[in-house]
C-alpha cells in the first residue's frame, strides 16, 4: 500500500508537537483506538532505536506491527521503520513532518506505508485497503492527538522500573529495627 497520509494544523508550539511525535510511550493517547496491546521495546522510547510493538485492530485481519524510530531532524520530521504482519515478513514505514505556519500554528503530516511482498500479505493489505489506514489517521489527528498533546498518558515497558522511581521501602536499610 503506498503511503496513506492525513494532516492537521494544531495551535501548538512545534517544538512540543515533536516532543509527543518523538515519544513512542504517547503513541497511546492519540492511537488508542486502532492500536491496541502497545509495548515499548525499550525502556527509553525517545530518540533513535526507540521500539515499539502493538497490534493494529483491523476488523477482519487484526496484525501485530513493529516501529522504530530511525531517523530524527529535530523538531522538523520523525522517520519510523518496522515490519508487520506474520511472521514479521511485511515492511512497515512512517514519517511525521512538522512544519511551522505562523505563531504557535503547526502543520502536522503523517505518512503511514506498507510494503507487502508475500502473496497472502499483498491479499490483506489490498482487503484492508488504504482507506481503513486513513480513516484511522484521520480521526487520531484532530481530536485524540491534539488531546494527547495535553495528556500525559504514557506507556511503560512491562517490569521495568525507572531510577526516578525507585522508593525505599519502609523497614528496609532505614536503619531502623534488626533487619536490613
Amino acid at each position: 500500500m503506498g503511503p496513506v497520509s492525513a494532516e492537521i494544523t494544531i495551535d501548538a508550539p512545534r517544538e512540543r508537537v515533536y516532543e509527543v511525535v518523538a515519544d513512542l510511550a504517547m503513541r497511546p493517547s492519540f492511537c488508542d483506538h486502532f492500536q491496541s496491546n502497545y509495548r515499548l521495546l525499550r525502556i527509553d522510547p525517545t530518540g533513535v532505536g526507540a521500539a515499539a510493538r502493538y497490534q493494529l485492530d483491523a476488523a477482519r485481519f487484526p496484525i501485530w506491527i513493529q516501529t522504530e524510530i530511525t531517523e530524527l531532524e529535530a523538531p522538523y520530521l520523525v522517520l519510523e521503520r518496522g515490519q508487520g504482519s506474520r511472521l514479521d515478513r511485511m515492511a512497515v514505514g512512517a514519517a511525521w513532518e512538522l512544519v511551522p505556519n505562523g505563531g504557535t500554528m503547526t502543520d502536522v503530516t503523517v505518512s503511514f506505508w506498507t510494503e507487502p511482498t508475500h502473496p497472502i500479505d499483498r491479499l490483506k493489505d489490498g482487503v484492508l485497503g488504504a482507506g481503513w489506514h486513513r480513516r484511522r489517521w484521520d480521526h487520531a489527528l484532530p481530536g485524540k492527538f491534539v488531546q494527547g498533546i495535553d495528556q500525559q498518558f504514557r506507556a511503560h515497558v512491562a517490569g521495568a522500573i525507572r531510577i526516578d522511581e525507585i522508593r525505599p521501602r519502609p523497614g528496609v536499610n532505614d536503619g531502623v529495627g534488626g533487619g536490613g
